[in-house]
């Protein structure tokens, strides 16, 4: 009958709830870029571990909800290439590998091509390999070595990479490489696939994970890179010990402040940049640097201004 309607073509869709822990760590390694170039590497770091732990999910969740599809496949390996693949090498090329020229960009360059090559073996080996174990050291991987790397020396101070720096230099080099050609080598990695969350475990693993956690958090370049380094190294150390010694000597009183205004007429000032000495001077002395200081006291003082205009 003409008359009948035809039944609707149902359309395609996506699932969203996979896909959103996807673009989230999608997210985590354009951050991390965008960090990156501002110079904020300890934060670009943050961006690629974070991505790694959502992208640990977001096949897990997908499994778990029954809502696994082909597209989620395709997106998780473009959020691969950007977080693990691109946002690393871009990274470590910006942090240490400026200075050497072709063969910088070079290293960066390899470490990227790697890790688009794992990733491709990766797709089209699915149904070939053993499910426990991966072909080549997995993307996530090799990108905590190079990030977990630059967040350690960036915590131990290593924050504008010179020549004088030039074994740090070639340390990053020598990681890169070696963290993208592990990825297309035959070696065998354990994947943990046959962890399942949903059986039981005694209850001192409860505890050990607890713990695990909190020593994490105490400090995690420290605890996650297993590097022994400090919020300040000795001789930063010294230099404030000895400037507080010098104000208790001349009973000047000790203030801690975050509006400068407050202590602008104090006879001297320590500068510290997450919790390294970068300056020290009287206010005068430290204008005149045009450092740090200056920089925070030019930001306050617009601010301040802005602030009086609305009132007004």
């Amino acid at each position: 009958d003409a008359d009948e309607e035809l039944p609707r073509r149902r359309r395609k869709g996506v699932y969203v709830l996979p896909n959103l822990f996807t673009l989230a760590a999608l997210f985590g390694g354009f951050y991390a870029i965008v960090m990156a170039m501002n110079g904020r590497f300890e934060q670009a770091s943050i961006g690629v571990f974070c991505a790694m732990v959502l992208d640990s999910l977001d096949g897990r969740v997908a499994r778990m909800t029954n809502t696994q599809s082909a597209f989620g496949e395709q997106m998780d390996s473009l959020s691969d290439m950007v977080s693990f693949g691109a946002a690393p090498a871009l990274i470590v090329y910006e942090w240490a590998l400026t200075g050497m020229g072709k063969l910088g960009w070079l290293a960066a360059f390899i470490y990227c091509a790697c890790a688009a090559l794992r990733l491709a073996r990766f797709n089209t080996n699915l149904s070939v390999v053993d499910k426990r174990f991966f072909q080549g050291l997995p993307s996530p991987a090799a990108a905590a070595l190079v990030m977990g790397f630059i967040w350690v020396m960036d915590d131990a101070g290593y924050k504008d990479i010179g020549e004088q720096q030039s074994w740090l230099i070639w340390s990053a080099f020598t990681l890169t490489l070696l963290a993208g050609l592990t990825m297309v080598t035959n070696l065998p990695f354990y994947s943990f696939k046959e962890f399942s969350l949903k059986r039981t475990v005694p209850f001192v693993v409860t505890v050990a994970i607890a713990l695990t956690i909190a020593l994490v958090m105490v400090h995690p370049p420290i605890v996650l890179f297993d590097e022994a380094t400090s919020a300040l190294d000795s001789r930063t150390e010294q230099d404030i010990l000895t400037t507080m010694r010098d104000v208790a000597s001349q009973r000047t009183t000790i203030s801690i402040a975050h509006r400068l205004s407050t202590i602008a007429d104090s006879d001297t000032i320590l500068v510290l940049d997450q919790g390294r000495l970068a300056e020290q001077g009287s206010h005068t002395d430290l204008l005149r640097r045009d450092g740090l200081y200056a920089e925070m006291w030019a930001r306050q003082a617009q601010e301040s201004a802005e602030v009086s205009e609305a009132a007004e």
